[in-house]
């Protein structure tokens, strides 16, 4: 069982390494890897699916907040376009287990690219630097 355990927490860990981020000012969000598309300047956006074009996102996002936010939306990768360091609580379940964990992002920073749940969104004044995925 910590074989399988390890596996899992080593397949989404290499997919969330290999997404690719962004460290560009929100101000500068549209030079990035990919734009923050129809997420607007100063909230941070999550979006259920797969809908990814070169200028970002165009689907119904699940989330668009400027405040901390606690609740359950379904989330595939998300934008912040804000001017702080955002801390998601998220949920994931992989052959029936459970998995829980915190991903810091950075403004301009998006990613995910693995079917979740995110339960909080709250603001950090600490760096961002690694950042951080912890197990629960």
């Amino acid at each position: 069982m910590l074989l399988k355990s390890l596996a899992v927490a080593a397949s989404i860990t290499a997919v969330l390494a290999t997404a690719p981020a962004a460290s560009a000012a929100p101000s500068q969000a549209s030079n990035d890897i990919w734009g923050p598309g129809n997420c607007p300047q100063g909230t941070f956006c999550i979006w259920p699916n797969w809908d990814h074009p070169p200028e970002g996102p165009t689907a119904t996002p699940s989330l668009v907040t400027s405040t901390e936010w606690s609740g359950n939306v379904p989330a595939f990768n998300f934008y912040n376009r804000t001017s702080r360091n955002a801390e998601i609580t998220w949920s994931y379940t992989y052959l029936g287990q459970q998995l829980t964990g915190t991903e810091c992002a950075r403004p301009g920073e998006g990613f995910f690219y693995v079917p979740m749940f995110v339960t909080k969104v709250s603001w950090q004044t600490r760096t961002c630097w690694p950042s951080p995925i912890t197990w629960s």
